[in-house]
């Protein structure tokens, strides 16, 4: 309610300032140059996009109390949200958080776990919903049950398939049964299905002892392993489907990763474009 009264306070002093205008008088063109305005003052889409949220609801009262016969806010919309690049790991920084020593039960689960995240880019969900069914080593493929129940096929690269063989002679002698019947690929305590929170816990772990300086989760390994992959073939379409994305769109965001890599080769090594040292 407080954030409702402060977004509407922001608005009644922008119409003040434009010549105060009464609420009913306020039209279109007033509430899309007060976006503007908060725009160029520094405030985020988020937060502009709140405050119009409050002047339609605000306007949409007025118009029921019959004091205002237009809501001049209806159409109006914030501007686009800047997104976010993910965060990855280039390709020496993720080989060195993959080569440990798996001696013990624990680290060579461990590592299959996070080998099998790099090679194939699984979501976090998906990996711990893995079956011994799902992966057959031989063909190095694992099946995986995506969003919106959508199963795809994926390749294990050598390293992940060594470390999963690994894994299964110290798997093999658990039980490791789910309640729904299924023989879960990764166990946890009890030798039960692993949970998300533990594959949270022990990636962060293993960042930290092999001296990883960003915050590592599962999630990266994903992100690294489009951008990598789409580094050395540029086939957006082959990653999309690796990925499970839908929407093409969603995988695009990793060319813009690429671009950023090849600008900075660019700036770097062009004659025309290498910056010239301050003196």
């Amino acid at each position: 309610m407080a954030a409702y009264r402060r977004d509407l306070e922001a608005l009644a002093r922008f119409l003040e300032r434009r010549g105060g205008c009464a609420w009913r008088d306020a039209d279109a063109a007033q509430i899309r140059a007060f976006a503007a305005a908060e725009h160029a003052g520094g405030l985020d889409p988020r937060s502009i996009q709140r405050r119009l949220s409050a002047a339609r609801g605000f306007f949409s009262y007025l118009q029921r109390e019959q004091a205002a016969t237009a809501n001049p806010a209806r159409d109006i919309r914030a501007p686009r949200t800047k997104k976010r690049l993910p965060a990855t790991l280039d390709a020496d920084q993720m080989a060195h958080l993959l080569e440990f020593r798996a001696d013990d039960r624990l680290s060579t689960r461990d590592k299959a776990i996070m080998e099998l995240f790099y090679s194939s880019g699984l979501r976090l969900g998906e990996l711990v919903g893995l079956d011994l069914r799902d992966i057959d080593l031989r063909d190095g493929t694992v099946r995986v049950l995506g969003k919106g129940g959508k199963t795809r096929i994926v390749p294990i690269g050598r390293f992940a398939r060594t470390a999963l063989a690994d894994w299964l002679k110290l798997r093999v002698a658990a039980a490791g049964t789910d309640p729904h019947g299924g023989a879960a690929l990764f166990l946890g305590r009890g030798d039960r299905r692993i949970s998300v929170r533990a594959v949270q816990r022990r990636v962060g772990l293993w960042a930290r002892r092999r001296g990883i300086s960003i915050h590592v989760h599962p999630h990266l390994f994903r992100h690294s392993f489009a951008t990598h992959l789409l580094e050395s073939s540029a086939d957006l379409r082959g990653v999309q489907e690796l990925l499970g994305h839908t929407d093409i769109g969603t995988t695009q965001i990793y060319t813009h990763l690429d671009f950023q890599r090849l600008a900075s080769v660019y700036e770097s090594a062009h004659p025309r474009a290498r910056r010239r040292a301050r003196p």
